[in-house]
């Protein structure tokens, strides 16, 4: 049985291929394409997966998608009645992909694989869900997934027990920790889906002042966890940005300008943000323990990146276990998606093996050292093949107890945002000025960003206060007392460069201001190359422990190949370049290096469908907002005095419809006649025909909008 998962059309898109329930290959678009977060279809990570199966398009036994159109397209028309008219811009910005896109993944599969092959189309949540369950080591466990948004779901509580998986209750849009995470993202001045490493990284500067701000006036968090946002202070109701006047009147004054310096009401505005998202899903994972009596816990959905509540969560003893999908976003729903397909519908019995099923999650592409060997020859760039393995490892060990910056690309490519040792930049983390030289020097971006320590499993206990394994990079833990320095104060609260240039304990490159650290533990049976460069170093130095952060620099994914390796090598401050059993030095290579691939630009509508998009919005969406306002409906609750928030979850069970256009919007009528919403019923033929109209433009349409993705 072999199924192969698809995301695509909202942030990462992704594709994976399971046989008989065992994980072969999966893998990121971004990595191919070289567009940080494509949310293309992704034709090159397809390919690939069925290279790495040695699979033919025809021998499929499925394709699953990983979100349900249907019930995406019914949540962008309901927000923008919701908030007509002051929706109009959101609907040019997006109509051509919600409309012209979205709705077409059955077409753009058979075009892509030229073949027929049966179409399961699964809920985003269950896909988060099946990501986290099936590749655990637990036979039964809770489930928690927390993102965004998916079709409507944002939250959601399950349980998994061998082949079999439920999601029990669940919260909707625009109820939603990750877009509220997301509005002090923006609101910080970094980037939405991207900057909130950034905001995470940001907490340990700053205090959380603004706490009781955010649960007083933002956020109705009950005690089982469910809750309800104030939609007064939020922009993506009803326009272009995350947050609105009345948030910046909250928090003194409007959103900080992108690139400009960071103030103190940033660093307590992510502090206060992190305490309040921590404490949510601490809630929420004792409402599910509470629920579903399990002892084990998985978690899955943008949210399980936030390593500072994940770390708090294995702390608190809310559960015996914890596991998390290594690829929790959107690029692990396509994984998720084969997984419920291979599992809960065509009966393949789950089998665990090893620690986990994830396999180290070093799931994509790997290049043969005659591979790497004949790049280097053809580009005629000098370099030294080492064959002997511990002969390499002692170069490498050597280059960075000497204070070199070592990038390191061997065997498979992770799969998910971390880099776990095969396409990693390593350095010594014994240095105090080794952070912010990383983060100017090499990766191009802000001096406060964190780095990870890798450290050796066996030597964990002697670094960190974790009670668990973290192979991937997942949980924050707290530096051992016996490795601090007391730190003088900084007069300049406001200097981040002076203020992480301070050395925190012995190993403060990766120790946060507030002694925390975000673990690697690596063990013999992880990545046994890694493995031995961390042994090799602690004979050196006597530390165990090693920076490792991922091999690109800012806005760029983490490299693929050999040559995207190089070029970023010799595009940064790195010293060394290992690439399988070869090493390359910077002093040696020539100085005209390969150009940056510049990548496709993304097109915009032209004038005749933006106009058609405008007098579609002004002649059809407006009337039907205004009646449906009169009417008195509304398409989420109001808060109210409740005790909890949580309502039962209720799969769609379209899941085996072919979904092509047509399909769409004869559903899309029934579930809105069902409703007694004929406003909207009256909205299906225009629907149908301006949607033809965007899906007959094409490939120009492979390219959907950048716009916010916190409605659309």
């Amino acid at each position: 049985m072999v199924v192969l998962g698809i995301s695509a059309f909202y942030h990462d898109a992704a594709a994976a291929i399971v046989r008989d329930g065992e994980i072969v290959a999966a893998a990121q678009e971004e990595r191919f394409s070289r567009r940080k977060h494509d949310p293309r279809f992704p034709c090159a990570a397809i390919n690939y997966c069925l290279e790495e199966a040695f699979v033919e398009p025809d021998e499929l036994d499925a394709v699953a998608f990983y979100d349900n159109p249907l019930l995406s397209l019914d949540r962008t028309i309901k927000c923008l009645i919701a908030a007509t008219p002051r929706t109009e811009e959101q609907w040019l910005r997006a109509a051509p992909t919600a409309l012209g896109v979205k709705p077409l993944v059955g077409e753009w599969v058979r075009r892509q694989l030229k073949c027929d092959v049966q179409m399961v189309f699964v809920e985003h949540h269950m896909s988060h869900a099946a990501s986290a369950f099936y590749p655990s080591p637990f036979h039964r466990a809770a489930i928690l997934t927390v993102d965004g948004v998916g079709e409507w779901a944002t939250t959601a509580i399950g349980r998994g027990e061998g082949e079999s998986l439920e999601l029990l209750t669940a919260l909707h849009y625009p109820h939603s920790l990750g877009l509220l995470y997301s509005a002090f993202t923006y609101f910080c001045g970094f980037a939405v889906n991207d900057g909130e490493y950034k905001l995470m990284g940001l907490a340990p500067f700053g205090q959380p002042v603004y706490a009781d701000r955010i649960r007083d006036r933002l956020i109705d968090l009950r005690a089982d966890g469910s809750f309800r946002l104030n939609e007064e202070y939020f922009g993506f109701f009803d326009s272009c940005t995350m947050t609105n006047d009345k948030f910046a009147a909250c928090f003194g004054g409007p959103p900080r300008e992108p690139e400009s310096r960071i103030t103190r009401r940033e660093m307590d505005l992510a502090a206060s943000i992190q305490h309040v998202l921590t404490e949510a899903v601490l809630a929420l994972a004792r409402h599910a323990r509470r629920q579903t009596g399990e002892r084990e816990l998985v978690l899955a959905g943008g949210v399980a990146l936030n390593c500072v509540a994940n770390g708090r969560l294995l702390q608190e003893h809310i559960f015996d276990r914890l596991w998390i999908q290594p690829a929790p976003g959107d690029a692990g729903g396509a994984l998720g998606a084969a997984l419920l397909t291979t599992h809960r519908r065509c009966g393949v019995k789950r089998y665990q093996r090893g620690r986990d099923g994830q396999r180290g999650s070093l799931l994509g592409p790997a290049f043969s050292t005659a591979e790497v060997h004949a790049f280097l020859d053809r580009e005629k760039l000098p370099y030294r093949a080492v064959a002997d393995s511990d002969a390499r490892v002692a170069i490498i060990a050597s280059a960075l107890a000497a204070g070199d910056v070592v990038g390191y690309f061997s065997g498979r490519m992770e799969y998910g945002p971390r880099a776990l040792g095969s396409r990693s930049i390593l350095a010594d983390p014994r240095r105090c000025d080794m952070q912010a030289n990383l983060n100017l020097k090499i990766k191009f971006r802000e001096s406060f960003r964190p780095f990870a320590p890798a450290v050796l499993a066996e030597r964990c206990v002697d670094y960190f206060e974790l009670e668990a394994e973290s192979p991937y990079m997942l949980l924050v833990a707290p530096v051992a007392l016996s490795r601090r320095l007391v730190v003088d104060g900084i007069e300049d609260e406001g200097d981040l460069l002076a203020v992480v240039n301070q050395a925190r304990s012995d190993i403060p490159a990766v120790t946060h201001l507030d002694y925390s650290a975000r673990v690697q533990t690596v063990g013999i049976g992880d990545n046994v190359g890694f493995h031995a460069i961390l042994k090799a170093f602690e004979t050196l130095t006597g530390c165990a422990v090693l920076i490792n952060t991922s091999f690109n620099v800012r806005d760029e994914p983490i490299v693929c190949t050999p040559r995207d390796a190089y070029r970023c090598f010799m595009a940064t401050g790195m010293d060394m370049l290992v690439l399988e059993d070869c090493i390359l030095l910077k002093v040696e290579q020539p100085s005209d290096l390969p150009t940056k691939d510049s990548g496709d630009v993304l097109s915009s509508a032209d004038k005749h469908i933006e106009e058609r998009l405008r007098r579609f919005y002004l002649e059809y969406v407006v009337p039907a907002g205004t009646t449906i306002m009169q009417r008195g409906v509304r398409f989420w609750d109001e808060p109210d005095n409740r005790a909890t928030y949580y309502e039962e979850y209720k799969e769609w069970d379209g899941t085996d419809s072919t979904m092509i256009l047509e399909d769409i919007f004869v559903e899309l009528r029934r579930l809105w006649e069902d409703q007694d919403l004929p406003e909207l019923v009256g909205l299906i033929a225009p629907l149908t025909e301006l949607a033809a109209e965007l899906a007959a433009r094409g490939e120009e349409q492979d390219a959907p909008s950048p716009f916010i993705y916190a409605m659309f």
